[in-house]
């Protein structure tokens, strides 16, 4: 009788995910395994140290989370960044889905245990949906088509005498998650949302309770859109919503069951991270992309992505028109000092969803940097399409030489001759109307200067603002919102000294009504420890919803901007659906609030933000 040869390192990793279903389900075992560090950690110091390992206060540094912050993730989790569709995936070409495992292990002691899918299960399922004119609702990213991210009071259900009296009323627990980057949405009594690892779920909005699950192709920040589906009697809906691998997905709102399913961009950096935007039967969603991480390696062919938005017939799934932000198709410029291929021109992706102006038969979309020089003049603009065609209509342009990839260096032929300071729109443009008749488009950028342009003007900017010193991770970062004469505007700065804030400015003339500074930390240091208000905000009449990097959730009063409820989300929860689950920072979504209740996620792992796993619910008890 032979002996079995003894496997360690790769040869353990390898025989483990032929034989057992997957690389996943041995993470256990490769922990436990005495040599497994070894192939984790020669990948993870060849590919990934150089960012991640980077001096604090380094460009690298405030993009990557650190090994510490990586040590606080689940090893599914890091597996997940690194795969197709995964924040980190265009970094990790040529890395094999063993060799991800063996990366996983060395750096994280976290395995994530198999959730149990029938706890906090609803205990019934009703035939169909009630009418949702009948209740109160919060849909798809800004609420309506124009993104003012404003919510009425017979809606909202909530008063600056009432808010003062929220309490947590259930908390709901994802499996291994470390950011909450999908903002709710309630539709005919349910909650709608998406999940980094590409599970969106539907809840009883009240009760927190599960409906139903679908598992997306990768991941899924989008905002969910909900609407009917033509033809049918009586009247269904479908939910729509887009994931990290530029697929856009209809599932039926009563069940979760598939529709349809479109992918609309080919680029392997591609994503949806806007939500999609749904008027009359059509969905219009905007494409950004990663490119910009892997873009200044040397044998990265930078750069080949643009932006875009595609108009999609929201029954069928077909496609009616796409419209690049960048209308020069990339053509090979030269080679680099190794022989790669380099191209342009690239870039300006839109981050956020898109706004419809239906009187002018317009949407309004904004655009991010571009990746290579001479930046496009469509790049950190706000670009006008025809709702029928996709024909650009009109551009504003606010920074007309902001060409950036991640981690350039002098003689780096991959990056711009003159790099950009990386002032992209993340906010969506607001589109309100004025006392006098006129109209007007408020938005802020990640230079921290808000800015209002006439519409009827080709865009021509009409008043600036500035609201904060600006980087680039804002600045203004991912969304204001605005009533019907005030904009709200809240301030990142997180790479600053003096972050956060929040400010009030005149609608029609940009003018400061107030400003209430960041409060003072109650923090003891570590992830997330700053004022900076990243995440979207949310108003209501006489009261704005914002949350902090540091992991609280405030109300300010409209007329003064006092701040009238806080809440620390920075602890353990016990979930209706129990998983374990923890608050960090809040970054990316904004809160949503609808018939009395606030919902809100915690947690953002990621860049210099603390992990969390939970979306709260608050409610007036």
């Amino acid at each position: 009788m032979t002996s079995r040869p003894t496997l360690r390192g790769p040869r353990l990793v390898l025989a483990l995910a032929l034989a057992g279903g997957g690389f996943l389900g041995s993470i256990a075992v490769l922990a436990q395994e005495p040599t497994l560090g070894s192939p984790g950690q020669t990948i993870y110091r060849a590919r990934c140290a150089s960012c991640h390992d980077a001096e604090a206060g380094s460009p690298e540094a405030t993009r990557a989370p650190s090994r510490a912050a990586l040590r606080e993730r689940s090893r599914d989790a890091i597996v997940a960044a690194l795969s197709t569709g995964g924040s980190m995936a265009p970094m990790a070409t040529g890395i094999t889905a063993v060799e991800k495992a063996a990366i996983a292990a060395f750096l994280s002691p976290i395995a994530s245990p198999p959730a149990d899918p029938t706890l906090g299960r609803c205990a019934t399922q009703p035939a169909a949906l009630p009418d949702p004119s009948k209740l109160p609702r919060w849909n798809g990213w800004g609420n309506d088509p124009t993104n003012a991210r404003f919510q009425p009071a017979a809606a909202a259900g909530l008063t600056t005498r009432s808010v003062p009296k929220l309490t947590l009323k259930w908390a709901f627990g994802i499996p291994g998650g470390t950011a909450m980057t999908a903002q709710p949405t309630v539709f005919a009594g349910r909650l709608f949302f998406g999940s980094e690892n590409g599970t969106v779920y539907a809840l009883d909005a009240t009760t927190g309770c599960t409906y139903w699950q679908f598992k997306a192709d990768a991941g899924v920040r989008s905002a969910v859109s909900v609407g009917p589906i033509a033809g049918t009697r009586p009247v269904k809906y479908a939910a729509y919503f887009g994931d990290f691998r530029a697929n856009v997905h209809a599932v039926d709102a009563l069940t979760g069951e598939r529709i349809w399913s479109l992918k609309v961009d080919d680029h392997a950096a591609a994503r949806i991270t806007g939500g999609p935007t749904l008027v009359d039967g059509r969905l219009y969603v905007p494409v950004s992309s990663l490119e910009e991480l892997p873009g200044a390696r040397p044998n990265y062919p930078c750069c080949t992505f643009r932006g875009s938005i595609v108009a999609i017939d929201a029954n069928t799934g077909k496609q009616l028109w796409k419209t690049y932000t960048i209308p020069e198709a990339p053509t090979m410029a030269g080679k680099n000092a190794v022989g790669t291929p380099l191209w342009k021109p690239a870039g300006a992706a839109v981050w956020a969803a898109p706004t419809v102006d239906v009187g002018r038969k317009l949407l309004y979309a904004a655009t991010g940097n571009a990746y290579t020089d001479p930046a496009a003049p469509t790049s950190d603009a706000v670009i006008a399409m025809s709702l029928e065609t996709g024909a650009i209509q009109w551009v504003s342009q606010v920074t007309p030489k902001d060409s950036f990839v991640v981690g350039c260096r002098p003689d780096n032929d991959n990056c711009p001759d003159d790099v950009g300071p990386d002032f992209d729109f993340g906010n969506s443009p607001i589109l309100r109307r004025l006392a006098n008749g006129r109209s007007v488009i408020v938005i802020g950028q990640k230079s921290g200067v808000a800015y209002g342009m006439d519409p009827d003007k080709k865009g021509a900017v009409v008043w600036q603002y500035r609201a904060g010193q600006g980087s680039a991770l804002g600045g203004i970062e991912w969304g204001s919102a605005a009533d019907e004469r005030v904009m709200y505007v809240p301030v990142s700065d997180v790479t600053r000294a003096e972050a956060g804030g929040l400010h009030a400015i005149g609608v029609g003339s940009g003018e400061r009504i107030w400003h209430t500074p960041a409060p003072a930390l109650t923090c003891k240091g570590g992830l997330g420890c700053t004022g900076a208000q990243s995440a979207a905000i949310s108003v209501i009449p006489g009261v704005v919803f914002s949350g902090s990097v540091d992991g609280h959730i405030r109300a300010y009063d409209t007329g003064d901007g006092r701040i009238i409820w806080d809440f620390d989300t920075v602890r353990d929860f016990d979930t209706v659906n129990g998983v374990r689950a923890s608050g960090g920072s809040i970054d990316g979504p904004g809160p949503t609030i609808a018939g009395g209740m606030l919902y809100t996620g915690s947690g953002y792992g990621r860049w210099l933000g603390r992990p969390g796993n939970v979306l709260l619910a608050f409610a007036v008890q």
